[in-house]
C-alpha cells in the first residue's frame, strides 16, 4: 500500500504546486483565513471525504475511514499568512498587499490535502482511521491548535504527526529530535513612567529613555547570570520607542520583547526576574514601571517513541545519510498543544532554494519539491502505524 501511496503523490506533485501558488498568491493573516477555509473545504467537499469547517473558529478538520478497524492517526497543517509584502519576483506572488506566506503554510496545506486525497482512494484498503487537522492562527497567539483542540479535533485520535518545511536546510533532508525541538514563547510589554520636561534641565525631570536604557542593559544579564549554563533560554528587547522633539525629555518609554525557554522551570524563572528587574529599576530610579507578562506558546515536546518510528520512516525515504538529530529550534510553534493531548512528533523537511532567505523574510521561498517528501514521510508513517 505504501508504494501505491508514494506513485499517488508523485503523480499528484504538480497539483501540490497549484495549490501552493494559488494559495500563496491569496494570503490571509491568522484569525482571518475564511477564504482559505472554504478552499480546503470545497477540496475535501469535491472528493466526498467527510470535513467540518469553522473548528475552535476558521479551523477545517476531515477525517477518512479504512476499510478494516484500526489506530486513528491525525496529520496537521497550517494554512495563515503573516503581516509582510511579498518582494519576490515571481510569477505567484501575493496578490494582498500587505500579507505574504513567508513560514511554508501554504506549502504544509497543499501537502496534506493531496495526501488526503491519495489516502482517501486508495482507503477501502486502509485500516484505522485517519484525520486531516488544517489548522489557522498558528502565527499568533494564542493560536489556533488550542482552541481546535477543545472543539473536538483529537477526539479519538491515538497519535499525531506533523512537519514544518524548513527553508535553511537542502532540499531531502529530514532533522528531527526528541523531547524540546522548539521553544517556549512569551512576550513581554513594559511602560517606563517617568516625568518629561525640557532637554535643558534634565535634574527637573525622570528620563525615561535613560531608564528604559537601564532596563535594556538590566535585563540582558538575567540569562547570562541567573540561568544555569547547561540551560537555555533567550531574552529580546525588539522594541523601545520613546519618540519627542529633540530637545524634550521623555515622559514615557515603552518596550516590547520575547522570551524563549524549552523547560517550565527556566520559563517561571525568566518571568520572576524579569518581574523584579522591572520593580529594582522602578525603585531605584523614583519612578513607576508596568509590565505586562503574557504566556504564548509551550515548548513543542516530541515523544521519544514516535519520534524514533518517524525517523525510521523518514530513512526509509530519503536515506539515512539524509536524516539528522538537530539541535533544538528558538522558535514557537503551537504543535506543541497537540503534544500535551496525544503522543506524536513534529519534525523539519528541508526545502532550501537555489536562494534562500529566512522564515518571515520579504523574500521567502522554498523548494516545492520538499512539498513531495513531506507528504511520503507523513503518508508513510499514518499507514505503517497500523501495523
Amino acid at each position: 500500500m505504501k508504494n501505491q501511496l508514494f506513485e499517488k503523490l508523485t503523480n499528484a506533485y504538480e497539483d501540490m504546486v497549484v495549490i501552493r501558488r494559488h494559495l500563496h498568491m491569496h494570503p490571509e493573516l491568522s484569525f482571518k483565513e475564511e477564504k482559505t477555509a472554504q478552499y480546503i473545504v470545497d477540496f475535501y467537499t469535491d472528493l466526498g471525504i467527510e470535513v467540518q469547517a469553522n473548528v475552535g473558529g476558521n479551523g477545517v478538520v476531515a477525517r477518512v475511514k479504512g476499510g478494516k478497524p484500526g489506530k486513528t492517526v491525525a496529520l496537521r497543517a497550517d494554512f495563515d499568512a503573516l503581516p509582510i509584502q511579498d518582494e519576490k519576483d515571481v510569477p505567484y506572488q501575493s496578490t494582498v498587499p500587505g500579507v505574504m506566506h513567508a513560514c511554508g503554510h501554504d506549502g504544509h496545506t497543499a501537502t496534506l490535502l493531496q495526501l488526503a486525497k491519495a489516502i482517501h482512494e486508495l482507503h477501502e484498503n486502509l485500516a484505522g482511521e485517519y484525520v486531516f487537522i488544517h489548522q489557522h492562527a498558528e502565527e499568533l497567539a494564542p493560536g489556533g491548535a488550542i482552541s481546535m483542540i477543545e472543539d473536538g479535533c483529537l477526539d479519538g485520535v491515538d497519535v499525531i504527526f506533523g512537519t514544518h518545511l524548513w527553508s535553511q536546510t537542502d532540499a531531502g533532508t529530514v532533522e528531527y529530535l526528541a523531547g524540546p525541538i522548539m521553544a517556549a514563547s512569551d512576550m513581554f510589554e513594559i511602560k517606563v513612567q517617568g516625568a518629561g520636561g525640557h532637554g535643558a534641565n534634565p535634574h527637573q525631570t525622570k528620563d525615561a529613555i535613560v531608564i528604559g536604557a537601564q532596563l535594556v542593559t538590566n535585563l540582558q544579564q538575567i540569562v547570562s547570570r541567573r540561568v544555569d549554563p547547561i540551560e537555555s533560554a533567550v531574552l529580546s528587547v525588539g522594541s523601545f520607542v520613546a519618540e519627542n522633539a529633540f530637545n524634550v525629555i521623555a515622559d514615557t518609554a515603552k518596550l516590547r520583547g520575547t522570551v524563549r525557554t524549552f523547560t517550565p522551570e527556566i520559563r517561571d524563572l525568566m518571568e520572576t526576574e524579569i518581574k523584579r528587574v522591572v520593580e529594582g529599576t522602578a525603585l531605584t530610579n523614583n519612578c513607576t514601571i508596568d509590565i505586562v507578562y503574557r504566556r504564548g506558546y509551550p515548548a513543542v515536546v516530541n515523544h521519544k517513541d514516535e519520534t524514533a518510528y518517524v525517523k525510521k520512516i523518514a530513512e526509509d525515504v530519503v536515506g539515512s545519510e539524509l536524516v539528522v538529530e538537530t539541535p533544538p529550534h528558538m522558535g514557537g510553534e503551537d504543535f506543541a498543544y497537540y503534544l500535551e493531548k496525544v503522543p506524536g512528533t513534529f519534525f523539519f523537511t528541508g526545502a532550501k532554494p537555489d536562494v534562500p532567505y529566512p522564515h518571515h523574510h520579504p523574500k521567502f521561498d522554498f523548494d516545492e519539491n520538499a512539498m513531495l517528501t513531506a507528504a511520503k514521510i507523513l503518508g508513510a508513517a499514518a499507514l505503517e502505524y497500523q501495523e
